[in-house]
């Protein structure tokens, strides 16, 4: 099978981010409902997974799509040994709620466990990152819905001057940072969604550990960039980060365990872990 036209599946979250920005610009205190999970949901999520699911199966119908709200829904298609897509329409709906924006447009594909392909889209801040296994990753400003000149990025290598690490501004658990005090770091900064993973992979932070519960659509894409720019998302065992997880025994579906996110360097190897 073919892999999806990346041009496409950008045109796809640009949409997706134009309708978030319409419904960010009334936001109003009070507009987000609480999930089962007790997670936040606004109108922007369940719009903007629409245009997603409708610009998928438009362009590319053959491959399934597990996104965060219709799995909420109940609706959680087959994936087993077949490439699929996992959406999160709106990752850091706190971050969107507060206004501060730091919220993305997450659309990856999956194949055999590998987050291979990944766009993310900030559209409050005009930053857009693409990531292709084997080709490399890229970022654009997008100023009024329109795409800028492309830049190539690069993960940084073994950090010489202090490790410069990033973390969420709403799950800074005591486990991440108990995590954290094993590395000269040089810098501190914290940011919001799949963001995290987008400036590790541009080279502006070089460690970002999330020793928290996440799920695989919120890594997915942004997880596909880092790779794509020659980091590596990494479980607290120094293996990939794999997506797909079915039936799992100790957590929900598409759960995923703690890890950590870093340039082209192994923190487990300096934290001496």
């Amino acid at each position: 099978m073919s892999r999806p036209d990346l041009d496409a599946l950008v045109a796809i979250a640009l949409d997706a981010g134009a309708a978030i920005l319409r419904i960010y610009a009334k936001l109003q205190p009070g507009d987000a409902k609480a999930k089962g999970d007790g997670s936040p949901v606004t109108e922007a999520d369940t719009q903007a997974e629409a245009i997603i699911l409708a610009g998928l199966a438009k362009t590319t119908p053959q491959i399934a799509v597990v996104a965060e709200e219709s799995v909420a829904a109940g609706r959680i298609p087959e994936t087993q040994g077949q490439p699929f897509f996992l959406v999160d329409p709106l990752d850091g709906t706190k971050e969107f709620i507060s206004k501060n924006g730091d919220f993305t447009v997450n659309i990856a594909l999956i194949e055999e466990g590998v987050p291979v392909l990944g766009v993310v889209y900030a559209p409050a801040i005009g930053e857009l990152y693409t990531g292709v296994i084997g080709a490399g990753a890229r970022q654009a400003k997008v100023v009024d819905g329109v795409v800028g000149a492309w830049q190539p990025i690069c993960a940084r290598t073994a950090p010489a001057d202090g490790v410069k690490v990033i973390a969420s501004r709403s799950h800074l658990s005591d486990e991440t940072k108990a995590f954290i005090d094993k590395f000269q770091a040089s810098d501190f900064v914290s940011a919001g969604s799949s963001l995290k993973f987008c400036r590790v992979a541009a080279g502006q932070a070089d460690l970002y550990p999330r020793l928290a519960r996440t799920m695989e659509w919120d890594t997915a894409a942004a997880d596909a960039v880092l790779r794509a720019a020659g980091g590596m998302v990494m479980t607290m065992d120094g293996q990939p980060l794999r997506y797909g997880k079915r039936n799992q025994a100790s957590d929900t579906d598409f759960a995923n365990p703690w890890f950590v996110a870093a340039g082209d360097w192994d923190p487990f190897a300096v934290a001496g872990v």
